[in-house]
């Protein structure tokens, strides 16, 4: 049974990877077919959008926040740069160069994010630490393993062969890519991408803040990228018989990438990062990579090629070095938030001494603030030769409450009653 519940968050990841390994594939064939972007990304907003909005009233409508203006400006860029612009950039990289490519790309997010946190003073280099220097070398692997898949090919390798061929002949974007204009113009979308995707990162954190309902956000995030992919696919697309339908990959890829890519895998990354935290989530985005590449390889007719593999390898190397800088820094900053809330509850030890006219009591008590009352855990009684009254509780709301001369708050023993006072005289 444990084995069975530590297996769960790996099982539930695998099955993101494939998930979206086919929304990838699927978009490969719909772009080779012919279909404009715009308009299928438009479809797949509105498709995603009409799935998200039922689960977010069902998960998330008894603790959702009041949604302000502020709240919908966040979405309204959640949807722009983490929704149209970058799903717009991504298939139009996608058409110039291969999946397997986009998705190498993909790992850059985390290094690109890094670098708009330095540029923008959100996050510090910290070089001097193991984990500045981490994400700094982490950030230049995944940079170099992006110019060396883009930029150098080598020979070919044929380790897996396959007849099958999916797309309806030599597709537009395969012979793109045995130009080197058209694949560094796919390599400078696909960066563009990841800075589109970097920024949204941010803005998701910001808005987490303030609206911590993931189903509802993403609800929000797909309805106004909805409304943007609409809005520019009308712009872009005159030819009406772009928009209609069949039953054909148009309709399957949108479907798929609507339910599946969307619906299934923000549930199930929830549930994941839920149980074993997002960095746990992260790690298995190289896998990703791997399914795509052998996916490509098998059944789009994709060359994988020497410079190919080895820009891959280093574009994970570089996300793995990056991700375990930001857990050694998330580990810290946990350690320090550790100590910090020991030292406030070491401060919510405190002393009082309550004198009588002829007896004075020692009363050493551990309290702990309860709304506006502060309760007595443990109570030990001295006597001493003085009065002094010493409360060395920070910030503590007290109660207009009689403390009996024995030391207990209203115990109606008697004893010392002519010495008793108002817990109020002494705040």
């Amino acid at each position: 049974m444990v084995l069975a519940n530590g297996m769960k968050p790996v099982i539930l990841m695998l099955v993101v990877q494939m998930a979206l390994a086919g929304v990838n594939i699927f978009f490969k064939l719909a772009i080779s077919s012919g279909v404009s972007v715009p308009v299928l990304l438009a479809y797949r907003f509105l498709l995603s959008t009409v799935v998200m909005v039922p689960l977010a009233f069902f998960f998330n409508r008894e603790r959702r926040p009041k949604i302000t203006w502020k709240i919908i400006l966040q979405g309204f860029l959640c949807g722009l740069f983490g929704g149209s612009l970058a799903h717009n950039l991504y298939m139009e990289s996608m058409a110039l160069t291969s999946a397997t490519f986009i998705t190498a790309m993909a790992n850059l997010i985390p290094a690109v994010t890094f670098i708009i946190g330095i540029s923008a003073r959100l996050e510090k280099l910290k070089f001097g630490t193991a984990v500045g220097k981490a994400k700094v070398f982490g950030t230049l692997m995944g940079i170099g393993g992006a110019m060396l898949f883009t930029f150098y090919k080598g020979f070919s390798i044929d380790f897996l062969k396959s007849d099958i061929n999916l797309l309806p002949g030599r597709s537009t974007g395969h012979k793109a890519l045995l130009a080197s204009d058209h694949r560094v113009l796919g390599a400078c979308l696909a960066l563009s991408s990841c800075f589109s995707y970097a920024i949204w990162i941010i803005i998701q954190a910001k808005m987490s803040e303030t609206f911590p309902c993931h189903y509802a956000s993403t609800a929000l995030m797909s309805l106004m990228a909805f409304f943007q992919s609409t809005i520019y696919a009308l712009f872009v697309e005159r030819d009406w018989s772009q928009w209609k339908l069949g039953w054909d990959i148009r309709l399957w890829t949108v479907a798929y990438s609507g339910t599946v890519g969307t619906a299934l895998v923000v549930a199930l990354m929830s549930i994941s990062a839920r149980l074993r935290g997002p960095l746990f989530v992260a790690v298995f985005n190289p896998l990703l990579l791997v399914i795509v590449a052998l996916a490509g390889n098998l059944f789009l007719d994709e060359k994988l090629y020497l410079g190919s593999a080895l820009g891959a390898i280093l574009i994970v190397c570089g996300l793995y070095v990056v991700l375990w800088g930001k857990h050694n820094e998330m580990k810290k900053k946990l350690n320090e938030l550790v100590a910090l809330e020991e030292n406030e509850a070491q401060k919510s030890v405190g002393t009082i001494i309550v004198s009588g006219n002829n007896i004075s009591s020692y009363v050493e008590m551990k309290m702990m603030e309860n709304d506006t009352e502060v309760m007595v855990e443990d109570v030990t009684v001295n006597t001493v030769e003085e009065i002094l009254v010493d409360v060395m509780v920070v910030d503590v709301v007290v109660v207009d409450a009689v403390i009996c001369g024995c030391g207990y708050r209203g115990c109606g023993c008697g004893y010392g009653d002519d010495g008793g006072r108002r817990e109020g005289e002494y705040s």
